[in-house]
Order: structure tokens, then sequence, then C-alpha cells
């Protein structure tokens, strides 16, 4: 490929006579041309980054993107709330997120995590369960969502997580078919929630609150009227929602406080009944609860006038009010007693709540230890004057029931956008929360046990005690705070929900991921879900007829089961997995407790109801299939192979469908050795420095090209192919090796560059070492091709590594037990310098190392900020290293730039003109390489008394040039003044003037070199930009001497350009 370039190719935007009357390269970078050169040779003179300055368009100067790099904005386009968007009308400010740990997380999820279970239905859990069971039930249920937040945390603070919450992150982190089929999940357990809490809003209405006026006032209507009074309500709360979104946000504060100060007052009452317990009288007859209502004593006579007159309990079971009448034969065999309802944490009523009571539906509420006369032949009669059962109660149904009561902990991240430090506040304030309303539960289910009698917390709507509610009259100073509180939080609760699902479902709808929702997505000018409201409204209402709160909360906790179990699934595969873009701030997780959590999320799901389980499971996996509807045909051959094979195209299909997002890049590794005549391996340190960069795992192609034709050298690729795989096996780096048989060295080396991998498992990135003998004659043709490499890879937008001095990196059997890794952060080429560091820190080879970063600050930045930023940068990147940025002032170029650059251009010129014979240009190779006989002025960094003709130093030492005449022959300079009669002999060359573009690019090596081995000398690896390739042939040899000098005194070195694409991401 090279061997066939023309005259014409290489003299492509040739010389130009300019000023000097030299030959001057046009521009021999990529990417320039002859104006943008002026142009750049005035914007970057004196900035010290001339070797850098002809990519600034692709890979602009770190200190030029820092800011807007920190500075970033995590909330997507269109994700403003309908009250930011009023606040914000006319005045166009947007304001900075501000909420911390407290206000954004804790108190959210407290509000979310507390609601109408506690106060509706946990006594009545304690009281059929017993404290044992009902404290196992709590104990599993909050387990459960303590692993889910630990999982959440990891995923929340691995980037930032913009509005969307759950739903973001599982779609983030399992694809979109995942997210899409357990964000439809999430929606439809947010949206029964809603249902959930306001039937308990209308419940506590009915039964509770005594002034309400009935439609009908038969004990049978009770569904029906919570039907019409819930869809009532439902309607009055999404015309709300609909009107202003910011009212109820505004009031989100006000139901809290309502529920924080109800938990508080119970507190106080079970501190008070060891002091006075309550009067709470239950009427009992033999040991069946009777329904308090109809009558007002609890006794079948009382004495009256010194007389006996019989009751309202007696009429109620007797055909007469006279004590002769005949009476329910259960009734007339057993006393009526009154016991105490509460009495008091102190009373040992704990040991009768220890087990359980289960009861089935229609069973009477029986007190424990009291006997009772009954005929078991006698039909029952009178039964609706009794505390019956309402439903059949077991285990597995409390579960099902209870569990909405811990859900809610995903409301702090859902308001990630609004949060000042997400990645803080977002694990702390979750856990924290969670650990709070874990402890309130606990503690509730023992103190309930411990001050309540059995009989009572069994009372599911208060019949045996005038309607009251059990946990209200426990309450201090009145039952009163507990009703009023705990409907406000049902309502506030019931609004949360209708504003977020809404939100939720627009959110899926805007991703595209189910097609047949994009209308959902569409809403009011300013962003509010118009019809994504109207759809949860009406499945709202499916809740609503349904009209029981028990049959409701099994089917949330179906939803909120199945999308926390995606979440730990998501945290253990990505933890499994170890992609280079997860990397945690919050530390405290692992696999195996994802794996517990998610097994308990499945568990949880059939032990509360498995048709539901079912139910749920097909509804994600209809909607799974759906979003996957396009996807690859299957194609089942025989046995595990055929299996094997269907499943390799169909990923492979996958993997061509586009190119993968920023989080899931991952280096896919062309490495290109070099083979001696024995078909041995040269750089056998290349596969190590390959296997310490897997820890990103991903695709490794080791490659090797083999010079002559398929035919005759076949044998020879086979056992150069043999070498490569003993040399694998070795190193233990896990992929494929590819041998190419060319014509040339080059042209196989540009084979494997653009063919190996297949279809989407292509590499992205290419390793190659550096020359080091690039400058001998007889490594002449190396050298070429390795700059061919560097312009082919940055043609085909790949990444490249080229490790200097190879030799000195260390084995894998080697450990460094302190040290550095310092990334020199000069342009930003998509954070491969970022990345690479992190990846090698995670090889026990490198474990021990700490990372610092250094940037350049030129005259006109601001170093101060320029480092803040870096450090903000740097704690979104979640990368942990040490920052520093140095200063590198405007200086003159110094006589010594000028000498070396002249040497080099002269050296280039001569090789170019004369076409030396092999032994001449070895000779001239030694004469111009001995940097020893370069003498210097006194002063290496004095400034010249003419910019383009350097001081000649005293004592009449010669100059590099004149050294090189001195080597030079007669014959030489009549076979070149044979050759180029125009030039006027050899001897003009040495009279020549360096090139300006030249000398600024070699000032900028000198100048970096020199601040790299100041700060950077002892570091165990340095990072560093590759400047760009020579965009013609005529600067290759000047391309080579730059980087030299750039990298010159460095132990090791490992020179980066990036691909054109970002490679890491602040974003979850």
């Amino acid at each position: 490929m090279l061997n066939n370039m023309t005259d014409t190719e290489e003299g492509e935007g040739g010389p130009n006579s300019q000023g000097d009357g030299n030959p001057k390269e046009s521009s021999p970078f990529i990417n320039s041309s002859s104006a943008s050169d002026v142009e750049k040779s005035q914007q970057y003179d004196g900035k010290n980054m001339a070797l850098f300055e002809e990519e600034m368009d692709n890979s602009p100067m770190v200190s030029s993107i820092l800011s807007s790099l920190a500075n970033y904005s995590n909330l997507p386009q269109g994700s403003k709330e309908h009250e930011e968007a009023e606040n914000e009308e006319g005045d166009g400010v947007s304001k900075a997120p501000s909420l911390g740990t407290l206000m954004g997380v804790y108190l959210p999820c407290i509000q979310n995590i507390f609601g109408v279970i506690l106060f509706l239905r946990m006594t009545w859990m304690v009281g059929i369960g017993g404290v044992f069971g009902s404290f196992f039930i709590v104990f599993m249920c909050c387990s459960t969502t303590m692993l889910t937040a630990i999982s959440m945390s990891a995923i929340a603070t691995n980037g930032v997580v913009p509005a969307g919450g759950s739903y973001y992150m599982i779609s983030r982190s399992l694809g979109p078919e995942f997210g899409g089929a357990v964000g439809i999940c999430f929606y439809l357990g947010t949206t029964f929630a809603g249902a959930m809490y306001i039937l308990g809003a209308i419940e506590l209405l009915l039964v509770k609150i005594q002034a309400i006026v009935f439609i009908c006032s038969v004990p049978f209507t009770m569904l029906n009227n919570m039907r019409v009074y819930g869809t009532i309500v439902l309607s009055f709360m999404a015309t709300v929602v609909f009107v202003g979104v910011k009212y109820v946000n505004k009031l989100a504060l006000v139901f809290l406080a309502c529920v924080i100060l109800s938990i508080l007052a119970v507190y106080a009452g079970v501190i008070k009944t060891a002091i006075e317990p309550p009067v709470f009288p239950v009427c009992i007859l033999g040991n069946r609860t009777l329904i308090s209502k109809g009558f007002d004593v609890c006794a079948k006579v009382i004495e009256q006038d010194n007389g006996t007159i019989t009751t309202k309990l007696w009429r109620i079971f007797c055909d007469s009010e006279f004590l002769n009448a005949t009476c329910d034969e259960y009734f007339a065999n057993n006393n009526v007693s009154e016991i105490q309802g509460i009495p008091g944490v102190t009373s040992g009523i704990l040991a009768e709540n220890l087990f359980g009571y289960y009861l089935e539906k229609g069973d009477f509420l029986e007190k424990r230890g009291l006997s009772a006369v009954q005929d078991q032949e006698v039909p029952i009669t009178n039964s609706n004057r009794y505390v019956l059962a309402d439903i059949t109660s077991f285990f597995t149904l409390l579960v099902g029931i209870y569990f909405p009561s811990v859900t809610g902990i995903m409301a702090g991240s859902n308001r990630s956008g609004d949060l000042r430090n997400a990645q803080r506040s977002i694990p702390i304030g979750t856990i924290a929360a969670i650990t709070t309303t874990s402890t309130v539960y606990m503690s509730a289910v023992v103190l309930f046990g411990a001050c309540i009698e059995g009989v009572v917390l069994r009372d599911k709507f208060g019949e045996g005690v005038n309607g009251n509610l059990v946990i209200g009259t426990l309450a201090w100073p009145s039952p009163w705070v507990i009703v009023i509180g705990s409907f406000f939080s049902t309502c506030g609760a019931g609004l949360q929900s209708l504003t977020g699902a809404p939100r939720l479902l627009q959110a899926i709808s805007r991703d595209s991921v189910i097609p047949f929702l994009k209308v959902f997505g569409q809403g009011k000018a300013n962003g509010e879900p118009t019809w994504a409201l109207l759809l949860t409204a009406s499945i709202c209402e499916i809740g609503i007829i349904i009209a029981s709160l028990d049959a409701v909360a099994p089917i949330l906790s179906m939803f909120f089961l199945m999308c926390y179990m995606f979440v730990n699934l998501a945290c253990a595969l990505q933890t499994l997995l170890r992609t280079p873009n997860w990397r945690p701030r919050f530390k405290f997780y692992h696999w195996a407790l994802s794996f517990l959590g998610m097994s308990l999320c499945l568990s949880l799901m059939f032990i509360c109801s498995w048709y539901y389980a079912i139910v749920a499971m097909v509804i994600a996996t209809c909607i799974y299939k759906y979003i996957e509807f396009a996807g690859a045909e299957k194609e089942w051959g025989d046995g595990i192979r055929g299996i094997s094979l269907s499943a390799a195209r169909y990923a492979l299909m996958r993997l061509e469908e586009g190119p993968p997002h920023t989080k899931n890049w991952r280096p896919q590794i062309l490495v290109l050795l070099s083979m001696d005549a024995e078909q041995n391996v040269e750089q056998p340190r290349l596969l190590s420095l390959t296997n310490q960069l897997k820890a990103g795992k991903g695709l490794t192609i080791v490659g090797t090209s083999v010079v002559g034709t398929f035919l005759n050298n076949h044998a020879e690729a086979q056992k150069a192919e043999q070498s490569l795989r003993k040399l694998m096996e070795t190193e233990k780096v896990k992929g494929f090796s590819q041998v190419v048989i060319s014509s040339n060295l080059r042209d196989g080396t540009s084979h494997l560059i653009q063919v190996g991998g297949l279809g989407g498992l292509k590499h992205n990135t290419v390793l190659v070492s550096w020359p080091r003998t690039w400058k001998q004659p007889e490594d002449n043709l190396r050298f070429r091709n390795f700059i061919e490499v560097v312009r082919e890879t940055t043609a085909a937008n790949m990444a490249l590594l080229v490790p200097k001095n190879i030799a000195a990196y260390p084995s894998n059997g080697e450990r460094f037990t302190e040290g550095h890794i310092d990334v020199w952060w000069i342009v930003h080429d998509g954070g491969m310098l970022m990345l690479l560091p992190f990846l090698l820190r995670q090889h026990k080879v490198w474990r021990k190392c700490k990372m610092r970063i250094f940037t350049v600050a030129q005259m006109d930045d601001n170093s101060i900020q320029m480092k803040k930023d870096l450090i903000t940068f740097l704690y979104h990147l979640r990368i942990d290293a040490e920052v520093e940025v140095v200063e590198m002032h405007d200086s003159d170029i110094s006589a010594y730039t000028y000498e070396k650059t002249l040497v080099m251009e002269q050296r280039s010129q001569i090789l170019k003109q004369m076409h030396l014979t092999k032994n001449e240009m070895e000779r001239e190779s030694v004469a111009v390489s001995r940097p020893k006989q370069v003498q210097l002025i006194q002063n290496k960094n004095a400034t010249p008394t003419s910019p383009t003709s350097p001081t000649t130093p005293a004592g009449g030492a010669a100059t590099p040039g004149q050294e090189m005449q001195m080597t030079w022959t007669d014959k030489a300079e009549n076979q070149a003044a044979a050759a180029h009669p125009e030039q006027g002999g050899v001897k003009d060359i040495f009279n020549m003037k360096p090139n300006q573009s030249n000398v600024r690019r070699m000032h900028t090596a000198l100048r970096l070199n020199e601040v790299i081995m100041k700060k950077s000398k002892e570091a165990k690896l340095v990072l560093l930009n590759m400047p760009g390739p020579p965009k013609n042939r005529m600067g290759e040899d000047n391309y080579m001497e730059f980087l030299e000098v750039l990298t010159e005194g460095l132990n090791r070195v490992l020179l980066v350009r990036g691909g054109g694409r970002e490679v890491i991401t602040i974003y979850s």
C-alpha cells in the first residue's frame, strides 16, 4: 500500500515557496488547510500547544471544555414539571438542583412508605397473624426493600440518573425490552396504588367518620358505597392534578406532617397505657364478640328501682322484653361479659397475642381463654349481631396486603433531577428512610400485640368498638389525630400516585419503545401529560370498582415486586459483567445481595398470590415480546451446539443494529504483533498489557501478517498462529488469533484493521508497539508502516494505544505495591485517558497504584477554577484520582529548540533528496542521531537574536548542521548536484532555515516533556494524548521525532488516541 504511492500523492499539498525560499510543508497533519494553518499558527503561537493544534476542531483543549463537562444539566429536555414551567415562565432562568438528602430523599421516602396499611390494616394483621407471624412478615418485606435499596443505590450512584427513576435505571441497565416491560409494570403498580389510597380514604369516611351521609345504610351495599364515593374522589383528584400539580407538591409537606404526627401520637398513647390505660370496653357473649351498635349496656338485665329489667341487648336476641321471653339458645346458655379492649402495655396481653388466629370467612371473632356453651346441632341464629370475619385469612394473604406498606422506596431516585448531590443523597436518604420505617413497623407489631386485646385487633372495621379506629383509640391525646391524619395522608398519597404515574407513562411513551403508547407522550404546551393522566384515571377506576382494599393491595404488590426484582437483577448483572462503565460511588453492594433480593421478590410474588404473579409475568412477557417483535428469526438446530449457534447468530445480529451506547463501550482490542524469522512473537509483553486491560472484558483479536502468498506460505502462517495461541494461553488472554498472508507487511496490517472481527463483534481499538529502532535505516519501512496504522485507525474512527518501551512493562506475575498511574490530559478525545487507568487498576498488577490526572492551563486560563471543574467531573465519573493543573506560561522559543528542529529538518531533507545508499544512510544516521555531539548554546533557554537564525555558540563549537557537513562526502555532493541541479548543491541544505510550524511543534514537545519529567518521572505509567498523524509523507520523519522528544526520558509511556466518540459517561 505504502509502496504503491505515486509522486503526485506524495506531493499533495506539496512544497510551497514562502518567504525564505525553502521547501515548506503545507501541513503535515490531518484535517488542515493552508488558510486555517496560518490562522491557527497565530492563534496557538506562544500557547505551547502547537503539536496538537491541527486537531483542535475534533479534540478540543481540555481547558476549553472542562467547565462545560463539570457544569452539566442532569434534567433531560422536556422533563420539567408543571410547577417549574409555570414558575419559570417569563424569566427563562432555570434553577439549579437544590434539594438535599433530608428534603429531597428522606422525607419523600418516609411519606411514600408510611400509608394507609399502617393505619387501617396493621392492627388487624397483628391480630390474625400473631406477633411472631406479623413480625416475620414485616422483617421479610423490609429486608426485600432494603436489599433492593442497596442495589438501587449502586445503580443510582453509577452516574447521573435523570428524572425517570426506576424505569430509567432498569431500561438503561437491561435494555429497552426489559425496561419497557418493567416500566409498564411499575406504572400499573403506581396506578393501582392510587386506587388503594382512595379506597383507604373512602373506608375512613364510610366506617370511621360517623357524620357521613350514606347513600344506602344496608351493610351489603358497602361495596357500592365505596364505588360511588371512590369514583367521586378519583374525579376530584384527577381534576386537581390536571389543573395544578404545584398545589400537590406544596401540600406534600402538610400530608407528611400529618403522617409523622399520627405516628408520634401512637407512641405517646402506648406510653400512656402503661400509666393509665384508656377506657375501651368490648362486649362478649360467651366467647363471641358482639357488634356494639343497637345496645347501650353490655348486660342481659340490669337492676333498676329494686327491680330487674331487660336491656336492649336482651331485645336483640329475644322475642320480647319480658324475662319469660323466648331467646336465642346461645344467648340463653352463655353469659355476657365486658372486657377492656386496650389493657395496656404492662397487662401481659402480649403472651396471648404471640401466635396467629386465622379465620374462615363468616367465622365469629372469639376471645381466647373464655369458655362458651354451644350445641353444634342447633343452627346459628342472629349471626348478624356478632362480629364476623369478612374474608378468609391465611399467611400469604397477609403478606400480599402488607407489602404495599413498604413500597415507595423509589421516591428519592424519582427526584434525582432535583437533588443537589444525587450520588450522595439517594443511598443515604433511601436507606435511612427504610431503616426508620422498618423500625417503626417492627416496633408497632410488638407494641400492638402488647397493648391491645386480640379480639379488638382482629376486628378489622371496629364493629365491636362503636366503629372506632383501633389505632386511633390507642393514640394520645385524641383518636381524631389518627383519623384526620390518616385521612389526609391517604389523600396525599393518592394525589402523589396520580401525579407520578402519568409522568412515568409519558417517559415510557417518549422513549418510543412501545409504539402504540406514543399518543400518551403528548400533553399540554407546558409538558403536562394530559392523555397519560386520562388513561391513569381510567385504570385507577378499575381498582375503585373492585372496591376492596384487601383485593387491590396484592395486585399492586405484584407489580412493585416485579419492578424491585429487576432492579436487583440489573445490579447483579452489572456487577458480574464488570462493564467499564460500572463504577458505583456507593460501595456497599455485592452481587450475592442483589441475587438474594431478587429471589425474595420472586418468592414474595408467589407467596402473595400465585395467580396474580402469573398474570403479572404474562403481561410483562407480552410487552417484552412486543418490543422485541422486530428481532431476529429463531433458528433452532439439533443439540446444544445448534442452540449455541443460533444464540450466537442472534446476538451478532442484535449487535449489528447499531453502535453500542457509551455506557456499554469497552475496548475491543486488535493487538498487532510482529513475528521474527522463526515465526515467534517479538513483543510478548503486548499481550501482558492486553490481559491487564481486559478487566472490561470484551473482544480481543491478536493478529499478525506473514509476507508471501497463501499457496507458498500457508505452513508459515499456521506456525505463526500456533505461536500466537501458545502465547495467548501463557498470558491468559481470552480471545481469537488471526494471521493473514500478504505480499507485504503494510497491506497485511491494513487487512487486519479492516476485516478483523465478525458483524457487530468488531474491534474498536488497535494496540501496536512503538517502533523503538525507527531511526535505523533498516527499520525505515517499519516506522512508515507504523504511521500508516495511525492514519488508518484515525480514518476508521478507532482508538489507538501505543505503548513505548514495551519491554519495561510489567508481566502478569508482577505486583506494584505503590506508585502512580499518571494521566496527562491535554486534549479531550472521548475519555479514553480516563477509562484506561480505571481498567488497568482492576488488575492485580496495578491495583495498588493510585491515579493522578494532570491537565495543562495556559496563560489566560483560570487554573483554580479548572481544578475545581476537573474534580467535579471526576466525581460524576465515579473515578478516584488526584488532580493537578499544570500552568505552562508563554515563553520564548529557545535556541535549543531551533537547533533541534534544524537538525531534524536537515536529516529529513537529505534523506529525501539524496536517495542515499544503505551504507551512506547508516553513516549519516549515526552522525545525526548522536545527541551528545550536538553542542548547544551556553544558555539553553536564552532568546536567539533572530527567530530564524540562532546565534552561533561562542567558542567556535560546531552546530549540528556543520557536524553533518563534516560527515558528507564529495561523491554525495556531486550526486545531489547532478540529481537536482536547481537546488544549487547539497550544501544549500545546510543554509536552510527551520520551518516555523515545525519550530512551534518542537517547542510544544520540549515544554511538555519538561513538565511531564518534572511531575511524572517516577510514575509507574504515564498516559498521554498522542498528536495526530502527518497528512502526507513529507512530514513522517518529523512526526516521529516530535513523539520521541515528547516522551524522552520516561520509562513507561502509553500514547493514546481516541476513536472520535465518547467512551465514558457521567450517566447511569
